[in-house]
């Protein structure tokens, strides 16, 4: 029994047994976390104490009842010691799984991101030879183009030049 459950039993409250088994150095068993754990003997020494504090006695005044000498030890140690290997065990295994797991999908999206930036890489490529297509037709939209008038002209001013030249013999 656990201490709430004995002062329950005796109509006591849970700080009243801790401290008679404090004060008065009781050896009662722990179970792992510290908790006291009680057993039928230990209950039966507590009712005396209960007993004799009804009849009057203060608590420094009860003679100290040591029916067991040495204090024992935690409750079902080698029990729990292997649950708690067996827990540590299946944590191990879960933490490997688990990055395991992470693993692969950082790798799957290291993947995803390759894929989409070797299509970005096509696509600035596609946009490079457009936009050099485009420079070409604008460079040539914007050169003059000779038309039979200009061409007359120039024709006619060559003339008047060799004229010129011939009359002045340059």
């Amino acid at each position: 029994m656990n201490t709430s459950e004995v002062a329950k039993l005796l109509g006591v409250s849970s700080s009243t047994i801790q401290r008679w088994v404090k004060q008065l150095d009781l050896p009662m068993e722990r179970n792992d976390r510290g908790h006291y754990f009680f057993n039928d003997e230990d209950i039966e020494v507590l009712k005396k104490i209960q007993a004799q504090i009804q009849n009057g006695a203060l608590l420094q005044e009860i003679a100290p009842i040591h029916e067991k000498t040495t204090r024992r030890g935690t409750v079902k140690a080698v029990e729990n010691n292997q649950a708690m290997e067996k827990l540590f065990k299946k944590i191990s295994e879960l933490e490997i799984s688990l990055n395991e797991k992470a693993d692969s999908v950082a790798s799957y999206q290291l993947l995803q991101h390759r894929r989409e930036i070797e299509e970005l890489q096509s696509q600035v490529k596609d946009l490079n030879l457009q936009l050099e297509t485009l420079q070409k037709q604008v460079s040539q939209l914007t050169t003059p183009v000779q038309t039979e008038a200009d061409h007359f002209q120039k024709k006619k001013k060559t003339k008047k030049k060799n004229l010129v030249s011939m009359l002045f013999g340059f």
